[in-house]
């Protein structure tokens, strides 16, 4: 989950067949090319069972975590073959909320400005009761002046990193069934399709219920007790939102929504739930259990829910995975190391998922091409210390995203009314609560 709830395609060429075993460039045993960029949308290829197509470092997963790692590899002179289950970039979705810390990997590996010339920078945010009541208001330069926050289409944002990416770099159709150590001490992954590939170096970016995770010993994630539903309402004529976060709190309820451009405007509603219910994928049946749900607050809210496209309509439970020291296996074992949800996945209650998975790219890829191309650590050393760099980063915030989340969603009325009377409108400071959004980040290049 990478959305904030607190603050708040690829194309290939025309071959029957997608040559594997193209990219060569010597760095030691490694070979990496790099090729002039098009822009990718889908793909099918097949393989006969029997046929192993060796790959220096291939990524599972085409999410953000998987493109963003791909392209901060490309920048420092590396390649490296994405694998995508789906039959082209994912395309449904909402959006994701994005902070200064994201912004700065985004400028790093050299998209920032183009995703920024298409959505709204958010000032501020407001806080309100259930009854309309505002409760507080904050203006982000008066916390931190540093500070930049914007709504992002999720389907914007994979394009945007795809098609930064040279030709036949991801694969579509390819979805993992088997991972295997092979006696080389190489990965040997079999997809679906029958197509076996032996690569030197598997990054897991297959998010929260990740195959890769689970064979390197990872428990699955946990759900935490509250359920989300989201969108994205759509106004063709222009939405009427200032551009702010606006909150509204109720007992063991909370709702929000944000502008993300001139014509659309993300919402969420979060609530508790014994457990995560059965799957509910039909759009109608969703969106009205969201409006029942805040049925007496605000006509506003209800209104970007009616105005809300069926494929941008979802209902989540919510889940994280707590990564306890000297208990929860490393981020990485032998060649084979995790990225993004796929390791950490948080609750979306500090607006970080997303933002943390960004940082682990451009993190590991720097650890990684300079093993790579220079020689300065072995690959196995270079990913362990990958880990070893984020896990004191990952782990506070998985924690405080889920207590966050906890104390939001409080029933008993008497907290609430201490909630809404005292804490929010006096004793909140947002600068203080925003300090995990600084993150240092120089642009990615080949030196």
């Amino acid at each position: 989950m990478a959305t904030s709830y607190f603050f708040p395609s690829l194309l290939y060429q025309n071959s029957p067949l997608y040559n594997l075993q193209t990219r060569a460039i010597n760095y030691s045993s490694f070979r990496v090319r790099i090729r002039s960029t098009t822009k990718p949308i889908s793909a099918s290829i097949s393989k006969s069972e029997s046929e192993i197509v060796k790959e220096d470092i291939v990524i599972v997963g085409a999410g953000i975590a998987g493109l963003a790692t791909s392209l901060s590899l490309h920048r420092l002179g590396v390649g490296s073959l994405v694998l995508e289950q789906a039959e082209s970039i994912r395309t449904s979705g909402t959006s994701l909320t994005l902070f200064k810390n994201g912004w700065r990997v985004l400028d790093a590996i050299g998209v920032g400005d183009e995703l920024r010339s298409q959505y709204l920078e958010i000032r501020g945010m407001v806080i309100k009761s259930e009854n309309g009541k505002e409760l507080r208001t904050f203006r982000f330069e008066d916390e931190d002046i540093s500070q930049e926050v914007r709504a992002v289409e999720r389907r914007i944002l994979l394009e945007t990193l795809a098609n930064k990416l040279p030709s036949n770099s991801v694969r579509f159709d390819s979805k993992l069934s088997e991972i295997e150590k092979s006696e080389s001490g190489e990965t040997l992954l079999k997809l679906a399709d029958g197509t076996q590939l032996l690569a030197k170096i598997v990054i897991g970016c297959d998010g929260i219920r990740s195959p890769i995770a689970k064979w390197l010993g990872f428990s699955e994630p946990q759900y935490v007790g509250h359920c989300a539903y989201r969108g994205l309402g759509y106004y063709p004529d222009g939405q009427p939102f200032e551009p702010r976060v606006n909150y509204i709190y109720g007992k063991g309820l909370r709702a929000g929504y944000v502008p993300v451009s001139p014509t659309k405007v993300y919402w969420f509603i979060c609530y508790n739930s014994p457990s995560p219910g059965p799957k509910i994928t039909d759009p109608s049946i969703i969106k009205s259990q969201a409006k029942e749900l805040v049925k007496n607050w605000p006509q506003e809210l209800k209104d970007i829910i009616d105005l809300s496209p069926n494929d941008t309509i979802s209902r989540t439970p919510l889940v994280d995975r707590w990564l306890w020291p000297t208990i929860s296996p490393s981020a990485s074992k032998g060649n084979v190391v995790l990225v993004g949800d796929a390791w950490h996945p948080m609750t979306p209650n500090l607006g970080q998922g997303a933002c943390c998975a960004l940082e682990d790219s451009v993190v590991l890829a720097r650890k990684l091409a300079n093993a790579i191309k220079f020689g300065s650590n072995s690959v196995e050393s270079a990913l362990q210390e990958y880990g070893k760099e984020r896990w004191p980063r990952i782990f506070p915030l998985t924690i405080r995203a889920s207590l966050v989340g906890s104390l939001l969603q409080w029933e008993n009325p008497i907290v609430c009314s201490v909630r809404d009377n005292v804490v929010v409108p006096k004793l909140v400071r947002l600068g203080p609560v925003l300090e995990h959004t600084n993150f240092d980040c120089e642009p990615l290049i080949v030196g």
